[in-house]
């Protein structure tokens, strides 16, 4: 098996933070409050930062490696999104308007 992602570099090449944020995103539900706040208190980024970085990694082979569970588990999440929404973005589901 290869471990090298496609720019070459190895598949293993996650950064201690890109860790902590898969790590994060295994157990937030344990963190009191809401986790756009435990987001702000864990890494001191905006909730929407956070989801631009989780976004990335969940492309990312060594992501995928370091926890196939969770990745798989939030790509399934994130192609539900997409589908739902492209559902609701159809213009045939959308009210005619008079």
């Amino acid at each position: 098996m290869n471990s090298a992602k496609s720019d070459g570099t190895p598949a293993s090449s996650l950064t201690d933070y890109d860790k902590s944020i898969l790590n994060f995103e295994r157990e937030w539900w344990q963190h009191p409050g809401s986790k756009d706040e435990a987001i702000r208190v864990a890494f001191d980024i905006s909730p929407a930062r956070y989801y631009q970085q989780l976004t990335a990694l969940l492309d990312s082979r060594a992501a995928l490696e370091f926890d196939p569970m969770l990745i798989k588990r939030l790509q399934k999440v994130r192609e539900q999104r997409r589908a739902s929404r492209a559902v609701r973005m159809h213009p045939s589901n959308q009210k005619e308007r008079d």
